[in-house]
């Protein structure tokens, strides 16, 4: 179809007249032209896939550092620190959780099997909050109902204290991380300021790259906020349900105490 369509646009010049040798020209050069846009459109197509290939990571490293290493570490390093205290703090809250209606039928089983000391020893034995509750609660459990309830509840508090450990962290980090962009973003206006001022007209090529860097502070700081963010509150739903166990664990053994004590 090729050969058939240059023939033809061949006939249609000479039959048109006259210009004979300037079609012959257009012909012989119709090929290398052809050659050339071929070329052209392929280096665009190798730039267009090479800008495609560009990962996400090659690109965040690439904002990141046209970002300035300045505030652009600080952030990095709110980063690193927040996620460091919630990961530790996502640990330390799963293995802090337990199964506190199993706990209670062993300790009640315990209790009405081999006593207090029986049922302290089942407390030794698990791992959480809620047993160390228990315990505090077992070794009062002879003196009365009343010393019980009050130890249970103070340590508690501390338990308490324990799960929320380094959790304002966390969130200073997530507050600090975008007050730091934007005050990339405040510096670097001014500095494109300072450069309209130095040359004395208003010149796009001038101001670009420090609204490019203070763009640039502001967004990593909003990212490194929103991660922190996620992670806060996966934390803070955590220990509200573990104190919401070790709440219904509490009234839980005061009853179990009180019926051991009015059987006993």
């Amino acid at each position: 179809m090729k050969r058939l369509f240059s023939i033809l646009v061949i006939a249609t010049i000479m039959v048109f007249g006259g210009l004979t040798a300037n079609a012959t020209n257009s012909v012989n050069t119709l090929p290398a032209v052809t050659s050339n846009i071929v070329q052209d459109n392929d280096e665009a197509g190798s730039a267009a896939q090479g800008e495609e290939s560009l990962g996400f990571h090659q690109e965040l490293k690439k904002r990141f550092i046209e970002g300035g290493a300045g505030f652009m570490g600080i952030v990095l390093l709110c980063l690193i620190l927040g996620l460091a205290i919630a990961i530790e703090r996502i640990i330390y809250l799963n293995l802090s959780t337990t199964n506190s209606k199993k706990l209670a039928q062993d300790v009640e089983d315990a209790l009405n099997s081999g006593g207090v000391e029986a049922a302290k020893e089942v407390c030794r034995n698990t791992k959480g909050p809620v047993a160390s509750i228990y315990y505090q609660g077992l070794d009062r459990a002879d003196e009365s109902i009343d010393a019980a309830e009050k130890a249970v509840v103070s340590y508690g508090g501390v338990q308490m204290g324990q799960l929320e450990k380094n959790v304002s962290w966390v969130s200073l980090f997530i507050a600090l991380a975008p007050m730091l962009g934007f005050m990339g973003t405040v510096i670097g206006m001014i500095d494109a300021f300072d450069k309209i001022e130095a040359a004395g007209d208003m010149q796009p090529s001038l101001v670009a790259g420090g609204i490019k860097v203070a763009l640039l502070t502001t967004v990593f700081g909003l990212i490194v906020a929103i991660i922190l963010q996620v992670f806060y509150n996966y934390i803070i739903a955590k220990i509200d349900s573990i104190v919401n166990d070790m709440e219904d664990a509490s009234i839980t053994l005061i009853d179990i105490l009180v019926d051991y004590k009015r059987r006993k």
